[in-house]
């Protein structure tokens, strides 16, 4: 019975945690998605949203080296390195030929919250990268 408040502790903590994966933006748009095309559609706005806060932080990043030709040429090496990844590892993911025919109609909103998951990802690599060169 001692361990009763743990599980309920670890189990209140590791749902939270599945959720704060997912933008509030994102939690509001899926309950009131009635359709799977709105829920594709939240997903869709869920990778936007993470891909023009990566551009955000990479364009900062690049003004801050904007003055280290060398610095700016490497981590544009490592964005273009990245995207490659990110590319290849949906693909992995999901390598049928036939993508719709195979994961059917909720693939597309998988699709998305995958890119935006491996993107809110980067945006935390490049905030790093940031961090070092505003010191």
């Amino acid at each position: 019975m001692k361990k009763l408040p743990f599980l309920v502790l670890f189990l209140m903590l590791s749902s939270s945690l599945c959720s704060a994966q997912y933008s509030k933006q994102y939690l509001a748009c899926s309950q009131n998605a009635q359709t799977q095309a709105a829920m594709n559609a939240c997903a869709g706005q869920e990778f936007v949203n993470a891909d023009s806060e990566l551009n955000k932080i990479y364009r900062s990043l690049l003004a801050k080296t904007a003055q280290q030709p060398e610095t700016s040429a490497k981590i544009k090496t490592a964005q273009k390195a990245w995207l490659v990844f990110r590319d290849a590892y949906l693909e992995a993911m999901y390598p049928a030929a036939d993508k719709q025919t195979e994961y059917g109609s909720m693939y597309p909103m998988q699709l998305a919250l995958l890119r935006a998951k491996l993107t809110r990802q980067q945006n935390v690599a490049l905030k790093d990268l940031l961090r070092q060169y505003t010191r």
